[in-house]
């Protein structure tokens, strides 16, 4: 078997809990898999250890695991096996089910003793869905299971680690070599930074959501952009196979990266929104304050207009259909509508002409309102009926409401204060709470903001919590 790098090393952990930054490893497992120089079968070369952790093991960790805190009182401390543990990862292409998880820990223990640790990191989750697309699962436990593996010692550091070696062993004897190393590089996907950014950019950026920004030589960004991981969207940018022109330019022009963590994909969108439109970066497009966007209403006539943005007062609320970039989209909206539903072009105010049949009765597509032959009565109602779909609801409450959304690891939570539709800002403590519910900016309608609260709201509005 000739494995997809010259030396891998299958790592697992056990730890006192799921958040990096402030839980401990409790043991530490490595299978360090080396290809031989004379082309025969790899060389495995098995080491675990117990590791103190200096703080009390949860009981739930406890009966999880096994793991006690009589067992770890008198193991060696991380800063003891530091050194074995890069010995022992040195050089090789570092491999775990989940890694984000494994990687993100001995990231933070190698830095309390005052080290870096960086490594290239290929995460078996992510292999096997990649190679088994159709699996609904993709846990250890479902490929112990799915490829007989046998896992004795599961919840223990080298027992898990030995299942995701034999988890590859399998994956050589099913499918062909070449099927996972074009896996693994198209999951490693090493960036090409440019040479005018530090060859460490990327360890300063973290792994979870958030905003970046990417800076040329003047203040304002060049580009901003959004992702659940920032680390890995980032880095996708400088890939070898540039995605898109504006990545070649970005590449070309970037000389400084800024990025702004968010609690979840929600608050990142918000700011990204916010960030688009007040700094009009030169590379961003889609968000950019479209001027010419707006909600449609049914006017007393019955003919549908388009209100601008700019023409919602204060009080106004954000209600109608749409929403709309602009009144050309509109327009399409509505031509679509009297097709599919015998509507009358002249009472839409799709035409001008003022007597005989309007185009759609000409094509047999009108119901015949602009002939008398339906009243304009029963022509409204059935356009009501046609634009339900697209009806924006009335903001549900008096004031504003809260969506509250929390980091995975527990490390941030954000509230995002809403009202009609729009968003007030983002309070990361109490007090930043209170000084927007006491003094709220005036809501501003935003084409991507509602059209993000609507999504939501549809999806989950038990998210949704009123003030008060």
């Amino acid at each position: 078997m000739r494995l997809f790098a010259p030396a891998v090393a299958f790592v697992d952990l056990e730890t006192t809990g799921t958040r990096a930054a402030g839980d401990r490893v409790t043991e530490i497992g490595i299978v360090r898999v080396d290809a031989d120089p004379g082309g025969g079968a790899p060389r495995a070369d098995e080491w675990s250890s117990l590791v103190d952790p200096g703080v009390p093991i949860p009981p739930a960790i406890q009966a999880l695991t096994g793991i006690t805190d009589a067992m770890v009182r008198r193991a060696p401390t991380f800063p003891a096996v530091a050194d074995e543990v890069a010995r022992r990862l040195d050089g090789a292409l570092f491999v775990a089910h989940n890694a984000r998880f494994d990687y993100g820990f001995l990231k933070h223990e190698f830095a309390r003793t005052g080290r870096t640790f960086a490594a290239k990191v290929l995460c078996t989750v992510r292999l096997s869905r990649r190679l088994h697309p159709l699996e609904r699962s993709h846990g250890l436990d479902a490929i112990v299971e799915r490829h007989a593996l046998g896992c004795p010692d599961r919840h223990r550091a080298l027992g898990d680690a030995r299942a995701v070696w034999r988890f590859v062993q399998a994956l050589y004897a099913t499918h062909p070599e070449e099927a996972i190393e074009a896996a693994v590089r198209r999951l490693l996907r090493t960036p090409s930074l440019p040479p005018q950014l530090p060859v460490d950019v990327l360890d300063g950026i973290p792994e979870g959501p958030g905003v970046y920004l990417f800076y040329g030589d003047n203040p304002l960004p060049l580009y901003v952009g959004k992702s659940r991981g920032l680390r890995e969207r980032v880095a996708a940018h400088f890939s070898g196979d540039w995605r898109s022109e504006t990545d070649q330019r970005l590449s070309a022009e970037i000389r400084r990266i800024e990025v702004q963590p968010t609690a979840g994909e929600l608050g990142a969108l918000l700011r990204e929104s916010m960030l688009v439109k007040t700094l009009m970066p030169a590379h961003n497009r889609a968000l950019r304050r479209k001027a010419g966007a707006g909600l449609m209403r049914l006017g007393e006539d019955g003919a549908p207009a388009l209100v601008a943005a700019a023409a919602l007062g204060e009080t106004d609320a954000i209600a109608g259909y749409g929403p709309f970039a602009t009144k050309r989209a509109m327009r399409d909206t509505l031509v679509a509508l009297a097709r599919d539903h015998a509507l009358c072009w002249r009472r839409l105010g799709l035409e001008r002409r003022a007597q005989g049949p309007c185009f759609g009765r000409m094509v047999r597509r009108c119901a015949g309102a602009c002939e008398g032959s339906e009243t304009p009565q029963a022509h409204d109602e059935r356009l009501r009926s046609a634009l339900a779909p697209l009806a924006i609801p009335r903001w549900p409450w008096p004031g504003a409401a809260l969506v509250r959304e929390a980091a995975p690891d527990g490390g941030r939570v954000e509230v995002h204060v809403l009202r009609d539709w729009c968003w007030l800002g983002t309070a990361r403590d109490d007090g930043e709470l209170a000084l927007l519910l006491e003094a709220p900016p005036r809501p501003a309608f935003d084409l991507d903001v509602t059209r993000l609260l609507l999504r939501l709201w549809a999806k989950q509005p038990s998210a949704f919590v009123p003030v008060r």
